[in-house]
């Protein structure tokens, strides 16, 4: 019936050679129509977007702080890629035959661990949103809660994180594992030094991943009607379609 609407009016305008502002009020009308009958108040943009932020958020942060969250998924942070000629030669060295995989998983571990400590951080950029921040995001790129997510908190997760990844890192024993491999590689004669610290890369290589996961869940509700599960979610979401 909306779409009905669209073209009907298209069409008077065409025939009748409605005006510019006329034409601009009738669309208008044909777009409330789409959004539930009402047009959509500043309010209602607002609490539509944080309601999207923080359930995309939430997802994200409890699919990865999951044990195997970022392990067994997508989100697997890899070794540098320096440790991969570490692993190679590593091999053939006693004790570190499976350097790489238990790496792997003790690095990931770490991940999982420090990223319980997101959701509070998101939240509290999610509340300090204004208005106008929400209509740029709502009309912005497909990826513009993301950045703007991205913008405003990630030096305080990356604060938050790393001491988090270094104590995980040690309850799992991945620095002192990674650093005692990576400094039985540099005693291999003609071989280029490789670096001993793991936690900024893990640290990084984290928030990586999960910003990742949070613009899937943007890209989802942007372009998937079945992903607005609230009427609220439903109107705000029109506006940008």
């Amino acid at each position: 019936m909306a779409k009905k609407l669209l073209v009907f009016i298209l069409t008077v305008a065409i025939i009748g050679g409605l005006n510019a502002q006329a034409w601009k009020e009738k669309l208008n009308q044909a777009k409330d129509k789409l959004t539930g009958g009402t047009p959509l108040t500043q309010e209602e943009a607002g609490r539509g977007l944080k309601e999207a932020l923080d359930a995309g958020v939430g997802e994200a942060v409890s699919f990865l702080s999951a044990e195997d969250g970022y392990y067994k998924s997508i989100y697997k942070i890899l070794l540098p890629e320096e440790a991969q000629q570490v692993a190679n030669r590593l091999r053939a060295v006693p004790g570190f035959s499976n350097f790489e995989e238990d790496a792997l998983m003790k690095i990931n571990r770490a991940a999982e661990d420090a990223a319980q400590k997101a959701k509070p951080i998101f939240v509290s950029a999610i509340k300090q949103m204004t208005f106008q921040d929400a209509m740029n995001i709502l009309m912005g790129n497909k990826d513009a809660a993301t950045r703007y997510l991205e913008k405003s908190t990630y030096s305080q997760l990356y604060d938050e994180f790393r001491p988090v990844v270094i104590e995980s890192l040690d309850k799992f024993n991945a620095r002192t594992y990674w650093h005692d491999g990576v400094t039985a590689y540099n005693k291999i004669p003609l071989v280029s030094k490789a670096n001993p610290e793991l936690d900024d890369y893990v640290t990084k290589q984290a928030l990586l991943g999960l910003f990742s996961l949070i613009e899937t869940k943007e890209l989802d509700i942007r372009e998937n009607t079945s992903a607005r599960t609230t009427e609220l979610l439903r109107k705000v979401f029109a506006k940008q379609d």
